[in-house]
């Protein structure tokens, strides 16, 4: 071990900053984020001090370095060019037993400044030694994605009842206690921004003492996304590999479920066209009984649980019932495939609005408002609507859109199996049929698909069934 790490605690102490370049600045934004006052000996500041959170607690107290300058600091960062200035200064803080920092030159340094991931009150620091700083950051980025910015919170109600549970909670049993605290709910509330509640979760497990019996159950209603694995958000990944048992549909790709813990308990649910698993009424009351079993269940589902998704269903039987839970949103298939697909849903040239609807035929028609989706200034999203895409295509037109309006079909959108037939009303159906697609797919209609010839940016693997592209003004389009 090269270094040994320590946290200063600079609040209300001053730091002297040699230099006065951008760099510079944001050496001393940590120092006033870490609570110092900073004084900077530099001839000129580059405008980005002026822009500091906290700048009213930096002054500038010399032109160049001064040995006296030292005195009273806690810590000095040196930002200079000057190889030889940078090595008095060096020098001199080391004689004063400072610490000091000189950038970019580990043998000067008595300190490192680490990459750091803020989560005050909890910190993280990543550190190669000045060796490789760049592989330090990439480090943290990863880290980044693993630590909930809630944390700091998590952190801060428990020092809240730090003095409690030390009156409460005998020695021997608080650590006990408190992996408990942060393996239960309380974690989860916190994160999901029920702070009251999971603080009075807190008090109650402080009463019943260390002995006390938390269930965990509860229900992450999660949304996956349009297939690609690179598009959940980061607490949807935390909450799949944490999670004791999964409920997933049809919808969500093998490399989404692959990202999910994996000695978890798995239970798929999917629903395929006239071919429905498990009915959605079954699936609501098994939310319910895996999470009074005391379970940490994740309802995958595929997009957004919002959108065509039946979340709102399923959380209304949750709280029917008094099940804690918690919707994590997804990119919707809408917004994912469409741009994967090159075709933006709105542009001022073309579209100014857009609408959802959805292609599921019952007893072989539709119930949709066509007067208010038929219109030429509007995008039209089509979900599941391949079974029905001759029937739909033939009431857009009936209701008002001329035959040629644009229009597009996307299999396995976002994912390296991407497919998209490009046509216009009275061509797609025929051919879609040609094309021999398959659901999952997604239908958009209108004047912005006349942009995907030229915003077609995501190019699948070429041996992922993709064949070549010919013109949009052809009869069809097929990449």
């Amino acid at each position: 071990m090269n270094y040994l790490p320590i946290f200063l605690d600079l609040r209300g102490r001053v730091a002297l900053v040699v230099g006065g370049s951008e760099i510079a600045a944001r050496k001393s934004e940590l120092l006033l984020r870490a609570g110092a006052s900073v004084d900077v000996a530099a001839s000129a500041l580059h405008e980005s001090f002026a822009r500091l959170p906290g700048a009213e607690r930096v002054q500038v107290v010399a032109d160049v370095f001064r040995d006296d300058l030292l005195d009273g600091k806690d810590a000095v960062i040196v930002v200079e060019e000057d190889a030889a200035v940078a090595a008095r200064v060096a020098d001199a803080a080391r004689s004063r037993h400072i610490p000091v920092n000189v950038a970019d030159t580990p043998a000067l340094c008595s300190f490192i400044l680490p990459s750091i991931i803020d989560r005050s009150p909890i910190m993280v620091a990543v550190s190669s030694g000045g060796e490789s700083p760049v592989l330090a950051r990439l480090l943290r980025a990863r880290l980044e994605t693993l630590i909930p910015a809630a944390y700091g919170r998590l952190g801060e109600l428990a020092s809240r009842y730090r003095e409690r549970v030390r009156a409460a909670i005998k020695p021997a049993q608080r650590r006990a206690f408190w992996e408990k605290v942060f393996t239960s709910p309380i974690a989860e509330m916190v994160f999901a921004g029920r702070d009251a509640d999971a603080e009075r979760q807190l008090v109650d497990m402080i009463a019943d003492g260390a002995e006390c019996d938390i269930s965990r159950g509860e229900v992450y209603l999660v949304g996956a996304g349009p297939g690609n694995p690179d598009l959940l958000t980061f607490r949807a990944l935390r909450l799949m590999q944490q999670a004791d048992v999964i409920v997933y549909d049809r919808l969500v790709s093998q490399p989404i479920l692959d990202m999910c813990r994996r000695d978890a308990e798995r239970i798929y649910v999917g629903k395929e066209r006239d071919d429905h698993a498990v009915p959605q009424e079954e699936i609501n009351l098994m939310l319910v009984r895996l999470a009074k079993e005391g379970k940490r269940t994740l309802r995958l589902k595929g997009g957004d649980p919002f959108i065509f998704g039946r979340g709102g269903e399923e959380i209304e039987t949750l709280v029917e019932h008094g099940v804690p839970f918690q919707v994590v949103p997804g990119i919707t298939a809408a917004a994912g495939v469409a741009s994967y697909a090159g075709i933006p849903l709105t542009h001022r040239d073309y579209a100014q609005s857009v609408a959802f609807v959805t292609g599921h035929l019952k007893e072989n028609t539709f119930n949709l408002n066509w007067e208010g989706i038929a219109r030429r200034d509007q995008t039209i999203v089509i979900y599941m609507g391949l079974k029905g895409l001759p029937l739909l295509c033939e009431s857009l037109i009936k209701h008002g859109l001329p035959p040629d309006t644009p229009a597009a079909i996307v299999q396995h959108g976002t994912q390296p199996t991407q497919r998209v037939v490009t046509g216009d009303l009275g061509s797609l159906p025929a051919l879609a049929e040609a094309a021999r697609l398959k659901a999952p797919t997604l239908i958009i209609v209108g004047q912005v698909v006349r942009l995907r010839e030229k915003l077609n940016w995501y190019q699948p693997q070429p041996d992922a069934g993709q064949t070549s592209a010919t013109p949009l003004e052809a009869p069809g389009h097929l990449s």
